[in-house]
């Protein structure tokens, strides 16, 4: 005689309707959650891409751009060992010690006059700029500039291709003549947002570009004009990632001024 089965032992092993409801509904959110992220992710790479280190082109294959500026980067040298910055002394470029266009005016007021709208000076016929608006080129900000001890420094000239990365790159060597011709001109010196400015400090195309990325191209096309106009050397990582912004911007021109 057979043992004792209890009622239902036939179904030993079935899983519960609840029960494969519960995995089903598990395994959706898990799918779901999986998505989310996936997407938080792909989101977080596309803002930040634009101002990631150069290394990152090259790992994802690196940028081709045509046009005056990218072929105008292409004479530029690469010098991945650049000159050492323990002698650079901002105040050998003279910086605002000339007057090339002889105007009267140092050439933070020149570039002043030039970038402002609605400029009114100190006095009539005057250099020293007293209001203006700035409709800045990094930000996109619109700053009202007024002359003053806590307000002159919301505006400040940018040297486009910075000092300190100049000297790295060649401006050691030359005579003062020469660095104080770079120090003092209009088209490496942009009037732009402050805090900006302090943010860049000196460094190259590598490791800063303007928030606003639509001016991007203008940018770095203007510190390849400088670089070249001046024989300046550029750094691989730079190249590449002067290079990265180009490829965003085919036939973008270098300035003419």
């Amino acid at each position: 005689m057979g043992a004792y089965r209890p009622s239902g032992g036939s179904r030993r092993g079935r899983r519960s309707p609840g029960s494969a409801r519960f995995r089903s509904s598990s395994l959706g959110e898990r799918l779901l959650i999986a998505l989310v992220v996936a997407v938080v992710i792909g989101v977080t790479i596309g803002l930040l891409l634009p101002r990631l280190s150069p290394q990152v082109s090259r790992m994802t294959g690196g940028y081709t751009a045509s046009g005056d500026a990218a072929n105008t980067l292409g004479t530029l040298s690469v010098v991945d060992r650049p000159k050492p910055h323990h002698h650079y002394n901002r105040d050998s470029f003279g910086f605002k010690m000339t007057d090339e266009d002889g105007n009267g005016c140092n050439i933070r007021e020149d570039v002043l006059t030039r970038d402002l709208k609605d400029v009114r000076t100190t006095t009539p016929g005057g250099c020293k700029v007293a209001s203006g608006i700035l409709h800045d080129p990094y930000t996109g900000k619109t700053i009202a500039f007024t002359r003053g001890a806590r307000t002159s420094a919301q505006v400040q000239i940018d040297h486009v291709v910075a000092l300190e990365d100049a000297w790295q790159s060649g401006a050691s060597e030359w005579d003062q003549a020469r660095r104080y011709q770079l120090g003092n001109d209009p088209y490496n010196l942009l009037a732009v947002d402050g805090p900006s400015n302090q943010e860049k400090g000196s460094a190259s195309a590598a490791y800063w570009l303007p928030p606003q990325a639509s001016y991007r191209c203008d940018y770095v096309a203007r510190q390849i004009g400088v670089k070249s106009k001046y024989e300046l050397s550029v750094t691989s990582q730079e190249k590449d990632a002067m290079m990265m912004v180009l490829h965003s911007c085919p036939g973008q021109p270098v300035p003419s001024k």
